[in-house]
């Protein structure tokens, strides 16, 4: 997974989940659940690089810091409950794909 559109289908392959752009800025794509309309992943462009925003247990916060270089303290978001994803290559996709539904799960 490397660009934006890639992310963005597979967060709609989840149950129960809309594309929105609340901040009138199309460089910020918000998933979020229809039911309790919660966001699980902020994917944008920054630097170059398609960047995610994921929610994150705080017990595994420090795992995929430390397991990923592309894993860092989420931009613009709590740093102790978020991580930005940037894909830039150096992850493997099975990897970001289960971040993403653990994002997804956490805010169920």
């Amino acid at each position: 997974m490397k660009t934006r559109q890639e992310a963005i289908a597979f967060c709609r392959s989840f149950a129960g989940v809309y594309e929105d752009y609340p901040f009138h800025d199309d460089n910020w794509t918000v998933m979020r659940h229809t039911k309790n309309k919660k966001t699980f992943a902020f994917i944008y462009e920054r630097n170059g690089c398609t960047w995610i925003n994921v929610k994150v247990d705080p017990e595994w916060r420090d795992f995929w810091r430390n397991t990923f270089s592309a894993v860092i303290p989420a931009y613009h978001m709590n740093k102790t409950h978020w991580n930005s994803i940037i894909l830039n290559g150096t992850i493997p996709e099975e990897d970001i794909k289960r971040m993403i539904g653990e994002s997804y799960d956490l805010t169920a």
